[in-house]
């Protein structure tokens, strides 16, 4: 972490308000950016209109697309939006390649991180593949650092890549279950329990 607090020095601070956009499907990449406040959702939509969301940059992390960009010169395939104010360090174009060919130490932070975010990737196509909604959405619900969880159904859809109906539909099962509460534009969690049992009912 004290080495990439060096490059986060080094870099052009940039600010993004909770919300914005960070980029989208054509644009060009200015630079590598290391997050160090606030987090950015990635998303990925296609032709019919569905949204899932891929993974976030947190904090001290970078984007794989963001790296993608760099290494191969193609634009965007996806869109970025800043969840809370964010705030992080742009190194340049000309810099991230000077500093990949020169700095190991640099590249094993932006190889790793890239490793990391592949198997993040990989993990979303495969909920996808299974087609098996209620088990992603009870592991979703079970990862919830809290226990009431303010989103509406449509913003779950986006998140497990589904729709809205999909979503619906399993949480009145959940709910008549006794596992959850739900209310409009809120859930609560009630037995946490049950739904980390029935996500490990299938294959993940």
């Amino acid at each position: 972490m004290n080495k990439i607090n060096d490059y986060v020095c080094n870099g052009r601070r940039v600010e993004f308000a909770d919300g914005e956009l960070v980029f989208s499907p054509g644009d060009v990449s200015s630079g590598f950016v290391i997050v160090n406040h606030g987090a950015v959702r990635v998303e990925q939509t296609n032709s019919a209109g569905r949204t899932v969301v891929l993974y976030r940059v947190g904090v001290g992390e970078s984007c794989v697309l963001t790296t993608t960009c760099l290494l191969s010169g193609r634009p965007y395939s996806g869109f970025g939006y800043a969840e809370g104010a964010v705030q992080g360090a742009l190194i340049s174009r000309a810099t991230f390649r000077h500093l990949m060919q020169t700095d190991t130490a640099f590249q094993s932070i932006v190889f790793q991180s890239f490793a990391e975010r592949v198997g993040e990737l990989t993990s979303v196509i495969d909920d996808l593949l299974e087609h098996r909604t209620d088990l992603r959405l009870a592991r979703w619900l079970a990862a919830r650092p809290s226990q009431s969880i303010d989103m509406t159904q449509a913003d779950i859809a986006v998140e497990l890549g589904t729709a809205r109906e999909v979503v619906s539909r399993a949480l009145k099962v959940f709910e008549s279950r006794g596992w959850i509460g739900v209310s409009r534009g809120s859930i609560v969690i009630a037995d946490k329990a049950a739904l980390v049992e029935h996500s490990a009912a299938g294959p993940v």
